[in-house]
């Protein structure tokens, strides 16, 4: 008494589900198209997503890749409504591990992410060319780092918080400029 084989399922809301069944739940290659305009195209497992997919939401983000138990999973490519695009790892739907963040502005994120932020190892650099090569915690410059700027000046040490904290500034010469302990900054 339980729906097996290829069929086709619509729901009272308008959603549709197109595919292979086994045991009454979705399962192999499918689409489902939900009344809210999102789509799913992919393989399915116990009636989630499982396995290589797509997903384009209503506002025009669209995910590529992997999924597991109903959720991005493994490498893959979400490009967003407002073009930012992110091409890596993720793990139970979040982006974790290692990718690229692309942004509209030029800017760029290569590094390491944990639950969406970045974390660990990363390279940021903001357009027109300041750029930042060190640890993160939480989207926050936190650890060792070097920050570049436009003018060849820079930072280079700690930063805590996201602000520099033990380190040494320097000019676009290779002077030194300013010193910082502790967060509190000495003029040169």
């Amino acid at each position: 008494d339980e729906i097996h084989g290829q069929g086709t399922l619509t729901t009272p809301d308008g959603s549709k589900y197109v595919g292979e069944y086994k045991d009454g739940l979705p399962n192999g290659q499918g689409t489902y198209t939900y009344a809210g305009g999102e789509k799913y195209v992919g393989e399915f497992k116990d009636g989630k997503y499982h396995g290589q997919g797509s997903y384009t939401y209503s506002d025009g983000t669209k995910y590529v890749g992997g999924f597991k138990d109903g959720k991005y999973h493994g490498q893959g490519t979400e490009t967003y409504s407002d073009g930012t695009k992110y091409v890596g790892e993720f793990k139970d739907g979040l982006c974790h591990g290692q990718g690229i963040f692309t942004f509209t502005d030029g800017a760029q994120y290569v590094g390491e992410l944990k639950d969406n932020h970045r974390h660990g190892q990363g390279i940021f650099t903001f357009p027109p060319g300041s750029r930042y090569v060190g640890e993160w915690k939480d989207d926050e410059k936190h650890g060792q780092g070097t920050y570049t700027y436009d003018d060849g000046s820079k930072y280079v040490g700690e930063y805590k918080d996201g602000n520099p904290w033990n380190g040494t500034e320097y000019d676009e010469d290779g002077e030194i400029s300013a010193t910082y302990s502790d967060g509190v900054i000495t003029e040169k």
